[in-house]
């Protein structure tokens, strides 16, 4: 059983930057392509990022393209997410989960496909 936790999450200005982090447990690191989700109070739950299990391949959602970088560190068990440019519409609660699907669009990009998920970590950005 893997388990996920994430860190780093605060209350930072608009155009400022925070890294996430989500340290990973139970399993192997190198078997499960990973994801950062993010859920807005009253909406649903949507991807914003997701890396292949070598860490080669890297997938955006539009609105964070240029902006936002994931990254894995297999030696330390841990996926990045760093946030640069932050945006008020940036905030809500971000998890990072975890799969050992197929790398393609429609494992990916869902969340109901992911296995292992995270506690959460909450980003504010104020104007």
């Amino acid at each position: 059983q893997v388990q996920l936790v994430e860190s780093g999450g605060g209350l930072v200005q608009a155009g400022g930057s925070l890294r996430l982090s989500c340290a990973a447990s139970g399993g192997t690191f190198s078997d499960y392509s990973m994801g950062w989700f993010r859920q807005a109070p009253g909406k649903e739950r949507e991807f914003v990022a997701a890396i292949s299990k070598s860490g080669r391949s890297t997938v955006y959602e539009d609105s964070v393209k240029g902006r936002f970088t994931i990254s894995r560190d297999a030696a330390k068990n841990t996926m990045y997410l760093q946030m640069n440019s932050l945006k008020p519409e940036d905030t809500a609660t971000y998890y990072c989960a975890g799969q050992g699907r197929p790398w393609y669009r429609d494992n990916y990009y869902y969340a109901t496909k992911y296995d292992y998920w995270g506690q959460g970590t909450q980003v504010t950005v104020s104007s």
